[in-house]
């Protein structure tokens, strides 16, 4: 089973279509939304789709009532959020997506095909934007070819690990940033992630909001800054937009 982990703070512009395309995939699979406080109506959305809310803060016993969409609260965070969610997976795959990102049609299904090889133990999708803007087709072909060289995986191209080695693995490092970063750096010390395709489609209205160049600049920069190990970046460099 693959177990979908979501972490969610202020996302009603983006959650609804992300729900509405994984609960279009087949294949076996629950869904757990872990939200950091959100103040706008990404609960009443989590609510409309079904999902069951729990006060489970730490440890999670396993039984056959566990619902398969299941909504948490964690402290704010990514990090926190989604080793949160993972506490409470029954999933042999973890597989961690963003709140404005789209699995393609079967990625649950090649998932689950895939559970059984062991030689398989990590991976993520190649990444585009929604919308035909040759910009952000830009940002994604760079942040593609960055990926194939170092396997180095972002949090928008909806990262999947096997449970057991995200656990050995001690989970996404309690930072505030860049903990997709840091855990994939320990990732590919124990394995070489898979890349799949077809690509997650991230939703552009955050690049479009801020303007493609000045979000071309940023990621850019972020590359460079990983490529280099240089020290974090300061908080201030990633705002909330939504």
């Amino acid at each position: 089973m693959v177990s979908v982990v979501i972490p969610a703070y202020n996302e009603e512009k983006a959650l609804p279509h992300t729900l509405r395309e994984l609960f279009c995939q087949g294949g076996d699979y629950e869904v757990i939304v872990v939200d950091g406080g959100s103040t706008d109506c990404t609960r009443a959305i989590v609510d409309s789709f079904g999902f069951v809310a729990t006060s489970i803060q730490h440890s999670f016993v396993p039984s056959p009532l566990h619902p398969s969409r299941l909504f948490l609260t964690a402290t704010k965070g990514r990090a926190s959020q989604m080793n949160m969610g993972a506490k409470q997976a029954q999933g042999e795959w973890l597989l961690f997506l963003h709140a404005d990102t789209a699995l393609p049609p079967g990625a649950i299904q090649r998932l689950n095909e895939m559970e059984a090889d062991e030689t398989i133990q990590a991976g993520g999708f190649m990444h585009r934007f929604s919308g035909d803007d040759w910009r952000l087709k830009l940002i994604s072909f760079l942040d593609n070819f960055r990926c194939i060289r170092s396997r180095i995986i972002y949090g928008d191209q909806a990262l999947f690990v096997r449970r057991p080695l995200f656990e050995q693995l001690g989970g996404f490092p309690n930072q505030p940033i860049l903990e997709d970063v840091a855990f994939c750096e320990r990732l590919i010390t124990v394995t070489r992630p898979l890349l799949l395709l077809p690509a997650v489609v991230t939703d552009a209205r955050k690049f479009l909001k801020v303007g493609v160049w000045l979000s071309f600049l940023h990621v850019l920069f972020i590359i460079l800054h990983v490529e280099f190990h240089l020290p974090i970046l300061p908080r201030a460099f990633f705002k909330d937009v939504r």
